[in-house]
């Protein structure tokens, strides 16, 4: 098959056209620029003034049927044209990468197939990082450094600079920063950036070196430092390098190495200055420190300048001595209230409340140490009080304590007195058992060789009610009409307050309590309550009167959580006068008799009402209760609404069926992973990850049960990809293995293929094997899998095969002079073509056998380009006149076959040159 010739007219359009009316002119050519920045390419063109421009865009292809960057993804979002259809024809793009790296050509067509242009070369584009580039990581304090902001290439435009130290900006805007003289500070990590872009470099690490400043010398302790300390001396001294060497002296003599110096159990003579010696490989340093051993008060002594036998009048000095560093604050004490300071204390004038034992507290900020006298004044006794334990309120059969408590020295002999009668002695005078004849005025009487004193109590025994009787005015036989007088009497301290009771209902307060016209429903038992501060107490008194039964109550002895195989009693109670008979009945069947029926090993089928009634000759009366026996969960069933074909997109009930009493709460699991609860769990729009055994679990406080179903969601097809076996480079005459994979549930059963613009498949099987592949068979394939629920189709595949060896083999011995030769053959046969069509068909196979043969005569590869055009052109036959051409690139077959070839060739209006080349051969 000939090739096609539009080519050609290409390369001889720009040739003629560039100095005659066509053009692009770009400015600059080259850029370079920071990545994340914008830029923008000035651009201008011109062409024929008969010519009306249709359509102008960018590519970055230097190819027949270059892209529009505007359509391309990477592009459309940052490529703003700037032009128009005139002239201008600048374009702007932002936020530019490093893949933006290009050469980018201006394309402009016109109204006319054949007045196309591209602006040959185009501009290159460089995106470049910036980095900070220096001598050396590494400088001494005090020399100098230069460090630079380099590119991979040079910045188109004029650049401002920003230097950052530590993400801080620096005032310097050249592309070199420099530190005439660095110091420690400068030291960190440097980076750049070029002003109103947003770039910035990596950061790059500056490190100043320099010697050992003066040590700086820490104790571990704040510096109060006591005997039996531990002590560390810590030596620290900034320095890069660091230091390697640190060495430690007291008074000129070395005592260790090593930053840290440690003194166990330090003691005083350890006191005095210790020297730290620093060095690292730039010099040395040193520096001292006073070393202080302190201690808290010892050895504190109080003595008294007296020999002890001290008198009131007299004058006392108190003396305290101890040993400190730093010394001690000295401050007297009288149990524990401050009374003066300094190492002696006088008391002048010494009274009997000045004796006590004194303490001397020394102390200093280390700590602190006491000692302490007692001073001695002897004084008859005095402020003599007796008081009782109790607050007062004394209940018979209570212990009470009286206690007399005074002042004297020496200590006072202590009687107690009732009513003159000496009852005890000892400050403490204890009653056991207290009865109402306890109560009266109680005396203590202190003394001693000095004088005496006395203090008075008065006890008073309170008690709760008691010896509490009722009486009825009448003999006791009661009958209806009847007035009764109720009376109460007790014996109590305080007085008693009196309440009547009929069977715990309160009815009327007072000692007498009346009831007149008595009535049959009065009857029952009446009770007096003596009631105090200190207790209570009732009598009995009863009224009897006849009635039937009432008041009938049937109760069950559980608290009513029953469950099978417990034994329940069911009791009946009931008010009756004389007492009535009980008989039970389940739902109207006799089952027993007697205030209690008893049910051994109770079953759920003992569940129902009981009624037990009670009868006298007066009359009957019943009460029910109601037995609710509970047991665990049993005869679970879990099931699925659905008949078990369940497909993505369903919606699935999940039910869950239990016996129990109570009932059960409901928990649903899907492998162990709680889902929901309630006997019914809806799943809508099912997905496949639903799949899986779901489990009901039915509990109540009695005990728990369980029950699975498994739930299978069917789903078509998905996730469907397409596989070559070969790495995409085929030759004719090779074997093409497609597979298809995909997920589903069930498994696919049919694989079907298919090519692109066929209905009919071409083949199935999810590997689809073409065999001995040849060029009709490129284009685009895809699988089709199905299963029983659905099908789905995957992306398609391009398979094209390489060319043959023949016609490459051809190109390649093409030369440069035989390339000249074809080049002006070629003109004159396209220049004629327009007044001779009917030669052209005759003429094709001449000239392509022509160039052929001169072609093999040559080794040179020179002219490859000019001849693959021309065997292109010649391809098509059918051409005639520049409207016929028209009509065969209108032609939908040859646009999708040679789409690629033929959609950047400049079809010129004038096709005389096709004519003279048939003329001249």
């Amino acid at each position: 098959m000939a090739p096609p010739l539009p080519l050609i007219l290409l390369l001889m359009i720009q040739g003629v056209y560039s100095d005659d009316g066509w053009g692009v002119t770009y400015s600059p050519l080259h850029i370079c620029a920071l990545r994340d920045s914008t830029v923008t390419i000035n651009c201008s063109y011109k062409y024929p003034t008969r010519y009306k421009i249709t359509e102008v865009f960018w590519t970055n292809t230097d190819s027949s049927d270059p892209p529009n960057l505007s359509k391309d993804s990477k592009y459309s979002e940052r490529i703003q044209y700037l032009g128009d259809k005139q002239h201008d024809c600048s374009v702007r793009l932002t936020d530019v990468r490093h893949t933006d790296s290009h050469e980018y050509y201006f394309r402009f067509t016109t109204h006319i197939e054949s007045g196309k242009w591209i602006g040959r070369p185009g501009v290159t584009l460089d995106v470049t990082d910036l980095q900070v580039e220096s001598e050396g990581e590494r400088v001494m304090e005090g020399h100098s450094v230069t460090l630079t902001c380099e590119s991979r290439c040079s910045l188109t435009d004029t650049s401002t600079f920003i230097w950052f130290r530590n993400t801080q900006t620096l005032n310097d805007t050249n592309k070199k920063l420099i530190l005439p003289s660095v110091r420690r500070e400068n030291a960190g990590d440097y980076s750049c950036a070029v002003q109103g872009h947003k770039l910035t470099s990596p950061p790059r690490r500056l490190n100043v070196i320099y010697p050992p400043d003066d040590p700086v010398i820490s104790i571990s302790s704040s510096g109060v430092i006591v005997e039996g300390d531990s002590v560390n001396l810590t030596c620290s001294s900034e320095s890069n390098p660091p230091v390697h060497n640190y060495s430690w002296f007291k008074e000129e003599t070395s005592v260790g190495s090593g930053n840290i110096y440690i003194i166990s159990n330090i003691k005083s003579d350890h006191s005095g200055e210790y020297k730290c010696k620093t060095e690292n490989e730039l010099g040395q340093n040193n520096s001292t420190v006073t070393l202080n051993v302190l201690y808290p008060p010892r050895n504190v002594s109080a003595s008294i300048s007296s020999s002890g036998v001290i008198v009131e009048g007299d004058s006392v000095t108190l003396t305290c001595s101890s040993e400190s560093n730093p010394p001690a604050n000295i401050s007297w004490f009288k149990e524990e209230a401050f009374v003066g300071s300094g190492n002696i204390y006088i008391i002048s004038n010494i009274r009997s409340d000045h004796s006590g034992q004194y303490k001397c507290k020394t102390e200093n900020y280390l700590g602190q140490n006491n000692s302490t006298v007692t001073l001695n004044v002897l004084y008859p006794p005095r402020n003599v009080s007796a008081s009782i334990s109790s607050s007062g309120v004394i209940v018979e059969g209570d212990s009470v304590t009286l206690t007399c408590s005074s002042e004297s020295n020496p200590p006072a002999n202590i009687s107690w007195f009732k009513e003159e009668t000496f009852v005890g002695s000892g400050n403490i005078y204890i009653i056991s058992n207290i009865r109402s004849d306890h109560s009266g005025q109680y005396k203590c009487k202190t003394e001693n060789e000095l004088g005496q004193n006395n203090s008075t109590v008065t006890l008073n025994v309170l008690y709760p009610p008691r010896n509490v009787s009722a009486s009825i005015s009448s003999s006791g036989v009661i009958v209806e009409g009847d007035s009764v007088n109720l009376t109460c009497s007790s014996e109590s301290n305080p007085p008693a307050n009196i309440s009547w009771f009929k069977e715990e209902a309160f009815v009327g307060s007072g000692n007498i309590y009346i009831i007149s016209n008595i009535r049959s429903d009065l009857s029952g038992q009446y009770k007096c309550k003596a009631i105090n501060n200190h207790g209570h107490k009732y009598s009995a008194v009863t009224l009897n009167v006849l009635y039937h039964p009432r008041n009938v109550t049937a109760s069950i002895s559980s608290s009513g959580v029953i469950v099978e195989g417990d034994s329940v009693n069911l009791t009946c109670s009931s008010e009756s006068n004389p007492p009535a008979n009980i008989s039970w009945f389940k739902e109207e069947t006799f089952v027993g008799s007697g205030n209690i029926y008893i049910i051994s090993n109770i079953r759920s089928d003992h569940s129902g009402q009981y009624k037990c009634k009670t009868e006298n000759y007066l009359g009957q009366n019943n009460s029910t209760v109601t037995l609710n026996v509970l047991y665990p969960p049993r005869n679970v069933s879990a099931s699925i609404s659905s008949s078990g074909v369940i497909v993505e997109g369903d919606s699935v009930t999940l039910t869950c069926s239990s016996e129990s009493n109570p009932p059960a709460n409901i928990s649903w699991f899907k492998e162990e992973t709680f889902v929901g609860s309630g006997n019914i769990f809806i799943i809508s729009n099912i997905r496949s990850d639903h799949s899986g055994q779901y489990k009901c679990k039915t509990e109540n406080y009695l005990g728990q049960n369980n029950s699975t179903v498994t739930l299978n969601v069917l789903y078509p097809p998905r996730n469907v990809s397409t596989s070559i076996s070969s790495s995409g480079v085929i030759v004719e005459g090779d074997s093409v293995n497609l597979t298809c994979s995909s997920e589903s549930n069930p498994p696919v059963h049919i694989y079907s293929w298919f090519k692109e613009n066929q209905t009919s498949s071409v083949g199935s099987g999810q590997t689809f094997i073409i065999s001995n592949f040849n060029s009709s068979l490129s284009g685009w394939f895809y699988c089709v899998p199905q299963n029983e629920v659905g099908s789905q189709r995957s992306a398609s595949v391009s398979i094209t095969v390489k060319g043959g060896g023949n016609v490459l083999h051809v190109v390649a011995g093409v030369t440069a002079g035989c390339g000249g030769l074809i080049f002006i053959l070629i003109v004159v046969f396209v220049w004629k073509c327009k007044h001779r069509p009917d030669d052209i068909r005759h003429a094709q196979d001449d000239i392509y056998s022509t160039v052929t043969n001169r072609v093999l005569e040559t080794e040179s590869r020179d002219s490859e380009e000019i001849l693959y055009a021309t065997v292109r052109f010649l391809r098509f036959k059918d051409v005639k006149t520049s409207e016929e051409t028209e009509d065969v690139y209108e032609n939908p077959t040859l646009q999708q076959h040679d789409a690629s070839e033929r959609s950047d060739v400049h079809m010129m209006e004038d096709q005389s040159v096709i004519y003279s080349t048939l003329k001249y051969k």
